[in-house]
């Protein structure tokens, strides 16, 4: 059996305990048979794929290029994933730019097979980071079996980070939270908005997040959370308000139950 990551607790209690022993786990999960097996073999392959075709045809690999950019859940979408990296990023146009989801932009992007004549794929350095972050990834999947909320912070301040270090406007920031669907659900749930805000028209849900990012944080803009207390508090406010609503769904079956339960016909 592979190793579990511990998780004593939920909360705040428990991503407290998640910071303090999250490098000494990570350790030892990496050594467990099945990521070793899968990274080994990708280190061993890539250097001798030069077309998407070729990533997108060998399911081991494909396995690791995926996980490395939380895409997991695409394996069994070759076309798809071939598509989007043989088009490319440079094109406006291209599937990966049109893409809501901006994960799929990173991915084509890294391997570079629509972007440049010889891929990225051949960098002798290539490997190494694209394994880094898979074995972050497989890590955080391990974390989010036990507690999704405790996954969802794992990636807060890599992927803010990297949306805080793009040279972009202030709108366009907020556009990159709304199109990762974690940060946007770490967002969405420490701002209070409701399960239906996302059905709006984007104008309007961008008016919304900077409308309740200035009621909650007194700023309105992203880049506040280039601030580490901010994004601090942010993190904080994400797992209360997660717990408080678990607790209220908790309790809403409970009274669904119970008021069931005294309406059943009594026994004569």
């Amino acid at each position: 059996m592979s190793f579990q990551p511990v998780i004593p607790f939920g909360g705040m209690a428990g991503w407290a305990f998640l910071q303090r022993t999250r490098a000494s786990q990570q350790a030892v999960f990496d050594k467990a048979p099945e990521i070793r097996r899968d990274t080994d073999y990708f280190a061993e392959n890539i250097g001798s794929v030069t077309t998407a075709q070729e990533l997108a045809s060998d399911y081991r690999l494909l396995k690791v290029a995926l996980g490395a950019f939380g895409l997991d859940d695409d394996i069994g979408n070759r076309f798809f994933i071939r598509k989007i990296l043989e088009e490319g990023t440079i094109d406006p146009d291209s599937l990966a730019n049109k893409m809501s989801d901006k994960r799929y932009l990173e991915f084509s992007k890294a391997f570079g097979f629509g972007d440049f004549p010889t891929p990225n794929t051949q960098l002798s350095d290539f490997a190494d980071s694209i394994l880094d972050a898979y074995k972050t990834r497989r890590f955080e999947v391990a974390v989010g079996e036990q507690d999704n909320d405790l996954r969802l912070t794992m990636t807060l301040e890599r992927d803010l980070s990297a949306i805080l270090e793009k040279n972009t406007t202030d709108d366009g920031r907020w556009f990159s939270i709304m199109g990762n669907p974690p940060l946007r659900k770490i967002f969405e749930t420490a701002l209070g908005l409701p399960a239906s805000f996302g059905t709006l028209d984007l104008d309007l849900q961008l008016s919304g997040f900077r409308e309740r990012a200035r009621a909650v944080f007194g700023n309105g803009e992203v880049s506040q959370f280039s601030d580490p207390e901010k994004m601090g508090e942010l993190n904080r406010l994400f797992l209360v308000r997660s717990q408080i609503n678990a607790g209220n769904s908790a309790l809403s079956s409970s009274s669904i139950a119970l008021t069931l339960l005294q309406n059943l016909p009594r026994a004569r």
